[in-house]
């Protein structure tokens, strides 16, 4: 978390930044709302080394550890290095999270009646693989054991009131949020105020969706990978060899940081994703994002 002190214009949740450049100022008024501000990106990992990563770790002690915690420990990693990647749109401000939340559904069982359940991680940006699949492991466990969520009985008894008293309360809700009033209790169990969204889509056996960001909240990164899939692909040496690979699509909002930005935060992601002891320690340094 930053150690620097609330000023005035700063929210709960994040800090105002008050020195970025004219057109990111603007550009939140040219693009009010985020879903108008999507930019989807879709690439693939090759995953023959992670796989062998991960059954060594399993086998040391990390039972249930799996592409998940690599992709969101990858995530942390890189917000710690590149820290835009942690920016997000309220009221038409630009601002920075004070920490690195991620938001997840949890499925109490595998089946199409299953129950889903909503989660909101935290993390902070010296936070390693272990951190983060200890801190994912019990916010799982915490959720199956209790059955729901704050957020999953907020949702429900809003399902059960009447429609304009529904409307009402999320225009009252908006109209706060615009303006960084939001009540604290709210921002910390809203599954839509966070860093990130991940969706992992290979644990229902299908290939990622490209999927829109909320117009409610203010997370300005949706994470998406599907399952696993093989390709035979010919070496220098003329011979044919078989690859995995996991797709993923990445839709991020466009008024946090430039498409350079973006470019570079792709590959420092592909590189923590291909090596990930690079996550078993913290980083070195943490950077800091612009005053």
């Amino acid at each position: 978390m930053s150690t620097r002190k609330r000023r005035f214009g700063d929210r709960y949740d994040g800090r105002l930044l008050r020195t970025v450049e004219p057109y990111s100022t603007i550009g939140c008024f040219i693009m009010k709302k985020s879903n108008e501000a999507n930019n989807a990106y879709m690439d693939s990992i090759e995953i023959t080394e992670i796989e062998k990563y991960i059954r060594q770790k399993r086998a040391e002690g990390m039972p249930g550890l799996g592409m998940l915690h690599i992709f969101i420990a990858a995530y942390v990693r890189l917000v710690s290095q590149m820290p835009h990647l942690n920016r997000f749109v309220a009221g038409q401000r630009l601002y920075h999270h004070y920490h690195v939340d991620v938001t997840m559904i949890v499925k109490q069982d595998m089946s199409t009646s299953g129950v889903e359940s909503s989660i909101k991680v935290r993390f902070e940006k010296t936070d390693t693989l272990y951190d983060v699949y200890r801190k994912i492991d019990e916010a799982v466990k915490a959720v199956k054991a209790q059955k729901e969520g704050n957020a999953d009985v907020a949702a429900k008894i809003l399902s059960k009131a009447p429609r304009l008293a529904v409307a009402f309360a999320m225009g009252a809700l908006k109209f706060l949020d615009y303006f960084g009033l939001m009540p604290k209790v709210l921002i910390d169990t809203s599954i839509f105020h966070a860093s990130l969204f991940v969706t992992d889509l290979g644990s229902v056996g299908i290939k990622p969706v490209v999927h829109h960001l909320y117009n409610f909240g203010h997370i300005p990164m949706f994470l998406s990978f599907g399952i696993k899939r093989r390709a035979y692909e010919v070496q220098p040496d003329g011979s044919v060899a078989e690859r995995k690979y996991v797709d993923f699509t990445v839709t991020v909002d466009d008024r946090i940081t430039d498409g350079f930005y973006l470019a570079q935060c792709i590959k420092y992601l592909r590189s923590y994703m291909r090596y990930p002891q690079q996550l078993e320690k913290p980083p070195e340094t943490v950077v800091e994002d612009i005053e």
